[in-house]
């Protein structure tokens, strides 16, 4: 059986935290943050836990993460 493939775009979004749950940055800091509120911008820029439905697909793609 050969090695599968890890999907390189996954793997620079996701990382994987000491209990093996996926980690990922929140979406919308990118541009257009003139209207967007101080505290959106402030509560945009953590990290947060991948949901259970979309870390079991991630996990697929991401064989040895």
């Amino acid at each position: 059986m050969p090695k599968m493939k890890t999907s390189r775009a996954a793997a620079k979004r996701f990382k994987k935290t000491g209990t093996g749950k996926l980690v990922r940055n929140k979406a919308y800091k990118s541009h257009i943050l003139t209207k967007k509120s101080t505290k959106r911008k402030r509560n945009l820029r953590k990290d947060i836990i991948t949901d259970a439905t979309n870390a079991k697909v991630m996990k697929k793609i991401l064989p040895y993460l």
